[in-house]
């Protein structure tokens, strides 16, 4: 009796491993289409980006590109969601601790390394709130609750003379001001710190320093004392 080799095609394993080619293949294509969408929508925002830029720097034909995406503006908006979705788990204040000084270190580097390292992510934000922030209109509601917890915890240290008594709302806002322009100022930042060419600037330093701002605000030592 004569047995036939199964053909590639109906080998499950080949199969298997075929699909696993193509998923690898369409998620380094998402990957450079994230990468270029942020880029554009940075430096442009919803209206002023173009499919076709995206397009060109994602190193894809315009066409191609809507066989990836359904519109520019689900591709905008799943970039804004990945901000809120970013932020929402990493500035938290750390429920751990009750020690003011050691949860204020810990936001306050969380934020400036966010504002570090995702710079054109962060001012997609930025860029909508300017724009009137249509689009974050459904998002108000849980970003002020998540702020109304941080609010409450500072009133409470207020309340129990661990900090300095203030309004812990603008405090929170005044950290934020603080955080986020080394994403929205990047380019003035480094050309502040180190000169015209974009050359790279201590980070450890620039935390220290807002740090300690912000700490020496509260009546709390700082980071050299």
């Amino acid at each position: 009796m004569k047995f036939s080799a199964a053909s590639p095609s109906s080998n499950p394993n080949h199969s298997a491993t075929r699909q696993n080619r193509a998923q690898k293949e369409r998620d380094a294509i998402m990957a450079d289409i994230r990468s270029a969408a942020i880029a554009e929508f940075s430096l442009h925002g919803l209206k002023g980006a173009s499919t076709q830029s995206i397009a060109k720097r994602a190193n894809l034909k315009q066409s191609q590109l809507y066989y990836y995406i359904s519109s520019k503006e689900a591709l905008y908006e799943s970039l804004l969601q990945s901000v809120l979705q970013d932020w929402a788990v990493l500035f938290v204040f750390d429920a751990s601790s009750d020690d003011p000084a050691t949860v204020l270190r810990t936001y306050i580097r969380r934020k400036l390394l966010y504002a570090f390292q995702k710079p054109e992510l962060s001012r997609i934000f930025t860029r909508e709130v300017l724009g009137g922030g249509a689009l974050l209109e459904k998002h108000w509601t849980e970003a002020s609750s998540s702020a109304q917890h941080k609010v409450e915890q500072l009133e409470g240290w207020m309340n129990e003379c661990l900090i300095r008594m203030m309004d812990a709302r603008l405090l929170l806002m005044h950290i934020w001001a603080l955080t986020q322009h080394y994403a929205d100022f990047d380019i003035q930042v480094r050309a502040m710190i180190t000169g015209i060419g974009g050359l790279p600037y201590d980070e450890d330093h620039i935390i220290s320093e807002v740090t300690n701002f912000v700490l020496n605000a509260c009546g709390l030592p700082d980071l050299s004392a």
